[in-house]
């Protein structure tokens, strides 16, 4: 008899980035549909499943308030976009035959539901995968912070960040390869190396809430049912202290 997942109820925070593949814009349908697969196989686990999507493939707010946009309405544009990738996410996860539900922050009834943090919880109950879209609502907050928020409301029991890399490095690895990774690493040790984590205020909310976050790569095919049955996979932001190799 196969073992029971490690986590009964997983925050997946994925960018806007993640759904390009090796496009330079946009959305790569092949892309959305390997992700829907991964998701369907962890939801046939059981595994209750919500995820918080960012734009930064259509639009990233911060770099048009760097142009000199007003960055309230940079913000808001940005939290548009993320309401077309969890459209096309959902619309990839219901050709998966997974029954998936869109909820935004910015209200738009015609398009998505309202997040109403009770109605998330029962979709998820009901074993509906749940993508929420239009971060927070509100200007000057990241997608990330939004992840962090959203996993506190619907009592997520990890945080499963989905990036290009392996794990959380001492530089990016991209560009230095003698990088060293860290298999675990505590909040504190994030925020006073300026690790590119998530940003400074998710890190925080979650250290505040004793909440751990999974750093893997999503493009290595099973990492996400590896990260939710417990499998040692990227690195572990938690109130633990640092080991590396």
């Amino acid at each position: 008899m196969a073992s029971a997942p490690h986590y009964r109820r997983i925050l997946l925070k994925l960018s806007g980035e993640a759904l390009m593949g090796e496009q330079g814009f946009g959305i790569d349908p092949a892309v959305s549909s390997e992700i829907a697969r991964d998701v369907e196989e962890i939801r046939n686990l059981g595994v209750e499943t919500a995820i918080v999507i960012g734009g930064g493939n259509i639009f990233r707010g911060l770099a048009a308030s760097a142009q000199g946009m007003d960055r309230a309405t940079a913000d808001y544009m940005g939290m548009l976009a993320t309401v077309i990738n969890a459209l096309a996410l959902q619309d990839a996860l219901e050709h998966q035959g997974v029954s998936t539900r869109v909820l935004t922050a910015i209200e738009m009834r015609s398009v998505a539901e309202p997040f109403i943090r009770r109605r998330a919880i029962r979709h998820l109950e009901k074993g509906r995968v749940v993508v929420l879209a239009a971060g927070t609502g509100n200007p000057y907050f990241t997608t990330d912070t939004a992840a962090a928020l959203r996993a506190m409301e619907i009592k997520a029991d990890v945080i499963l960040k989905a990036t290009k890399v392996d794990g959380i490095y001492t530089a990016d690895p991209l560009q230095h390869p003698d990088a060293r990774r860290f298999d675990r690493i505590s909040y504190l040790q994030v925020l006073e190396q300026g690790l590119q984590v998530m940003d400074a205020t998710a890190i925080s909310l979650c250290m505040d809430n004793n909440l751990p976050i999974i750093v893997f790569n999503l493009r290595t095919p099973g990492n996400l049912r590896r990260a939710v049955m417990g499998e040692p996979i990227g690195s572990v932001v938690s109130v633990e202290a640092m080991a590396d190799r």
